[in-house]
């Protein structure tokens, strides 16, 4: 993952997205998309097993082709075209039903409502991955990461971030995971704990910490 990250990073550039954290903001863009499906993807195959429907779809069905799973294969065309032209939906609007574009980006930044945290930092969102060939670069690396390893998803954060400045720089001190896991290990939280980290960043010692109470303490 790192060298595909690497390589990521370097075609960003070589297209013309050369701030670092720009690159950090659109891959997390095409990450949160992922993650979407995979959530009701896993939803859908409970409601199967246990019978019923999902209890909070994400995706509504006539925006099934807004779906990872529906456009990984597509080619990076098609792909680029979903993230940036869309999908015709009918939509309520003003009291009237009428037929709008919807692309993958927009479905991200309307995923909640307008008060929430989520859509207040979206607010001002831009789709900046210039074409289909670098899109298409970063749909394929992050189709390997494990969305569900939750060490693995920290460690893509971490290294992304890595790649802004070395160490120290911006106030960003990384602690390395075995670290963090001794530390854990040795204060032993307990499922009625309160736990503050007061420098937080990546969270890392609030998601071992989570990590060891759902290992010790089910």
């Amino acid at each position: 993952l790192r060298n595909d990250t690497d390589k990521l990073g370097e075609a960003c550039w070589a297209g013309g997205i050369s701030n670092p954290r720009t690159v950090i903001e659109q891959i997390t863009y095409v990450l949160c998309i992922k993650r979407l499906d995979e959530l009701q993807t896993r939803q859908e195959k409970a409601a199967q097993l246990f019978g019923g429907s999902p209890d909070k779809a994400i995706f509504q069905k006539d925006e099934a082709l807004l779906r990872w799973s529906h456009f990984i294969n597509t080619g990076p065309e098609a792909i680029y075209e979903r993230f940036t032209q869309g999908i015709e939906l009918e939509r309520e609007v003003d009291g009237e039903l009428k037929t709008i574009r919807v692309s993958v980006f927009d479905f991200i930044k309307n995923l909640a409502d307008a008060e929430s945290v989520f859509a207040q930092n979206m607010k001002g969102a831009t789709f900046m991955i210039p074409n289909a060939r670098l899109l298409d670069k970063a749909v394929q690396m992050i189709d390997k990461v494990d969305m569900d390893d939750r060490d693995t998803k920290g460690d893509v954060y971490e290294y992304l971030l890595s790649r802004i400045a070395s160490a120290g720089q911006n106030g960003q001190f990384r602690t390395p995971r075995h670290i963090i896991r001794l530390m854990v290990d040795m204060v032993a939280p307990q499922p009625k704990d309160t736990v503050c980290d007061p420098s937080a960043g990546t969270c890392g010692f609030l998601v071992a910490t989570d990590d060891y109470l759902r290992e010790n303490h089910e």
